[in-house]
């Protein structure tokens, strides 16, 4: 069932293990924050998160997901947007503590649009 109210489009870089936990949630949940990571950051736009999947999840874990997700927009508007580097390097700031209320206001299910791996390296012959 789809919301009746306005929605707003986000996207999150995620490594393997956090899309493991979303897959056991059935597509419908982030996974709680660990003790070392106080704030939930969904992105506002699709090349950001490209990037970071790209540029960050693949060197650490060896593969890197971009997924969007829809969140009610009137919800969101407790989140004032950050600007976290250049114009188009947009965030919200979710304080882990908010996560299952945030997670409340999804509408439909959370969606993988990218993945990312290393690049082939040129065998030497």
């Amino acid at each position: 069932m789809t919301s009746s109210r306005p929605t707003t489009t986000l996207w999150r870089p995620t490594g393997p293990e956090e899309l493991a936990l979303v897959r056991e949630s059935g597509w419908r949940a982030w996974p709680p924050r660990l003790p070392e990571q106080p704030i939930f950051y969904p992105v506002l736009n699709e090349d950001y998160a490209i990037r970071i999947a790209r540029d960050w999840n693949v060197p650490h874990s060896g593969v890197g997901y971009v997924t969007r997700f829809e969140v009610e927009t009137e919800f969101l508007r407790r989140y004032p947007v950050q600007q976290a580097g250049g114009r188009t390097i947009l965030e919200l700031w979710v304080p882990a503590e908010e996560l299952d209320e945030f997670n409340a206001h999804l509408v439909g299910t959370i969606e993988v649009v990218h993945e990312f791996r290393p690049a082939p390296t040129a065998q030497s012959e």
